[in-house]
């Protein structure tokens, strides 16, 4: 525990101006980001007697062991910077919204020659429209389903969609009329991009233009005695209505809004958001946190919308944006918003009418997430820290392991062997700093040596980290050391040791984990074994396995952190073998990249005819000059021939001559 007052920059040392600020611990990594309008009165606050602080400031203060600032001009500038260094450096003290789940959205992807509808999770892509978040994946189908009548989008994969035309045939929506089937030619391409915007601009809350235009077609149907394609429009506008009644107007003026609401206590906070889009709940996520810092709903609120907003420009950000209370630099905040769309966000707090009614809303369902997660919370913290001291209290170490590492050797008879290490602190998986690795050391299978090499380079990793960093004195001018320039403070892959190492094997393994700790030097981490058959707990030196009752909450986190690093290698090791399997002999040719090997197949057809193609054919191809062309000539000559395709269901040996893979 470091002293404050051994790093406290000396007076007059810090700018008054606005910036944002750093504090590292004593290797280097980066655990506290801040910013401030002005730098010398923030900084001076962290500064007093450790009695008048906030316990958790008092905690941040004395792990940290220097501070360091970047001066910048601006207030939004400052906001701008203190997002990207949470974002990079992920500091353990800033308050960070961790969504407990990936929200689906419904995206249209705008960026394909024959735009697409479908469910999309994750990170958004460029070219793709989304709307959402919907809480449920079946709610986007059932919406889709209905509207898919008015609309007929393309929904099918590209594999589907590939082979469809190369067969002649629609798939089934194609046959019953929810697919306008671009597929086989029925619609051009431009017809079917049309098709596309509609879809989207009706998900946008332009839905009474679609309605009125469907009405007069059924009336002119009607009059001129279609009567079917009357019934036809009928009840496409009744799927229409039943779409939109699945997201009830509340507010009557079409407003695009988010709405975000926090439930707070003292140790967390959890946010709730409502997406309003064209007056109607569009969407709904929320997530809940731990307060690590001293922060007020204010707070809150400008952290909540730094992790809403720090990735998304344009529409993505709405015109108006509502929230409990407003920001301490709400003027900043907002031109920050504003840059982000493009053009002016109000940014305020709702007063009055149906937006406050609506918050009140949205606050009672951010009060009921936060009693859920605490009911469950409570539950597991407790179980955890029951696990950990029940495997603390078996394998005789000082204190709780909050760390454990656990590795895994995986192969297929000897061929592709790699190893993983995955990673949980408190109990829990820490996924940033699961590692893959592959055996190098020797060739074939042997399992004992593999843990021996794999131990050891991570563990020379860690050493190689600590050596760099090393000691050093107290930074208290706020300029990193010379020595460690280079340190950026960024989460290092290897530089924290655990107290628990776990492998998945029995006593062998155990020995060639322990041994290898030893060559290094290392004594303060403890080494374990978990062995699947009777789920025996062996450790270094001991004939005799340890058995822990088939209750034991320490054995259920043993058995869980084991079974995780064998299924992250597992799905390694397929991953290798399947890029190995499907490995061409065009991967070796110096510049060919895929857009250049897709090339080639496309104007071959075939890699069958590709072999066969002389250098002047090949130079035919264009970006392709004689040079590379000559490359691939050689690479296909000096390929081994692949074994023939065989029709599993008759024996019958297949030509080669459709092939697509490069």
């Amino acid at each position: 525990m470091a002293d404050p007052s051994s790093y406290r920059p000396r007076p007059g040392q810090i700018p008054d101006s606005p910036g944002v600020y750093k504090f590292r611990d004593e290797h280097r990594r980066v655990i506290y980001v801040g910013k401030a309008k002005s730098l010398r009165q923030r900084l001076a606050n962290y500064f007093q007697p450790l009695a008048s602080l906030h316990p958790r400031t008092a905690t941040m203060v004395t792990t940290a062991a220097s501070v360091e600032w970047t001066v910048v001009s601006t207030e939004v500038e400052a906001l701008q910077l203190e997002y990207s260094w949470i974002k990079e450096y992920d500091p353990r003290f800033n308050v960070k919204y961790r969504d407990d789940k990936s929200y689906p959205y419904l995206a249209v992807t705008m960026n394909e020659e024959f735009p697409r509808v479908q469910v999309m999770r994750g990170h958004k892509k460029k070219g793709v429209r989304y709307f959402g978040p919907y809480a449920h994946a079946w709610a986007i189908r059932e919406t889709v389903d209905l509207m898919l009548r008015v609309f007929p989008v393309r929904t099918c994969s590209a594999g589907v969609f590939r082979n469809a035309a190369s067969a002649g045939r629609p798939c089934l929506l194609g046959y019953i009329g929810k697919c306008s089937a671009p597929c086989v030619g029925r619609v051009t391409p431009e017809e079917h991009r049309e098709l596309a915007e509609d879809f989207g601009d009706f998900m946008t809350g332009r839905t009474g233009t679609y309605i009125r235009r469907l009405e007069k077609q059924m009336m002119i149907a009607a009059e001129d005695m279609e009567y079917e394609k009357a019934a036809r429009l009928r009840d496409d506008i009744e799927a229409l209505r039943r779409a939109m009644e699945k997201n009830a107007v509340v507010l009557a003026d079409a407003t695009d809004a988010d709405l975000i609401a926090l439930a707070e206590d003292e140790l967390e906070a959890a946010v709730q958001i409502f997406h309003v889009r064209g007056g109607r709940v569009r969407g709904q996520r929320g997530w809940v946190t731990d307060k690590v810092e001293a922060v007020d709903t204010a707070g809150l609120v400008e952290h909540a919308l730094q992790q809403l907003y720090g990735e998304e420009s344009g529409d993505a950000v709405p015109k108006e944006v509502l929230v409990p209370a407003l920001p301490e630099d709400t003027d900043a905040v907002s031109a920050w918003l504003s840059g982000r769309r493009g053009s002016l966000v109000s940014l305020r707090v709702p007063q009055r009418g149906d937006k406050k009614d609506l918050m009140e809303t949205v606050a009672r369902n951010a009060q009921q997430a936060l009693v859920l997660h605490k009911t469950k919370r409570a539950s597991d913290l407790t179980t955890r820290s029951r696990a950990l001291e029940e495997i603390a209290e078996a394998l005789d170490l000082d204190s709780a392991p909050l760390r454990i590492e656990c590795f895994d050797i995986s192969h297929l008879q000897g061929e592709d062997v790699v190893a993983s290490m995955v990673v949980f602190e408190d109990g829990l998986p820490r996924k940033s700093e699961y590692r893959r690795f592959q055996i190098k050391g020797f060739e074939g299978q042997d399992d004992v040596r593999s843990m021996h090499e794999v131990i050891s380079r991570r563990f020379k990793r860690y050493l190689a980290e600590k050596d760099r960093t090393g000691e050093w004195g107290p930074a208290g001018d706020g300029e990193v050391p010379a020595e460690d320039a280079e340190d950026d403070g960024r989460p290092k892959r290897f530089a924290y040791p655990p107290q628990l190492v776990v492998v998945d094997g029995g006593q062998p393994q155990v020995a060639a984990a322990r041994r290898a700790l030893d060559e290094l030097g290392i004594d303060d981490v403890a080494v374990c074994g978990l062995a699947k058959r009777l789920e025996e707990v062996w450790l270094p030196g001991d004939d005799d396995p340890m058995v822990l009752p088939r209750s034991s909450e320490g054995l259920y986190l043993l058995q869980r952190v084991r079974d995780t690093a064998h299924d992250f290698a597992i799905r390694y090791q397929r991953s290798k073998r399947t890029k190995r399997i499907r490995s061409s002999p065009l991967d070796g040719v110096p510049g060919l990249g895929e857009s250049r090997k897709q090339a080639l197949i496309k104007h071959f057809g075939s890699v069958k005819r590709l072999k066969q193609a002389t250098i002047e054919q090949i130079c035919e191809v264009p970006g392709f000059g004689r040079k590379t062309a000559e490359a691939v000539a050689v690479a296909l000559a000096q390929a081994a021939p692949a074994a023939p395709a065989v029709n599993t269901a008759t024996g019958e040996i297949m030509e080669d001559d459709g092939g697509t893979t490069a």
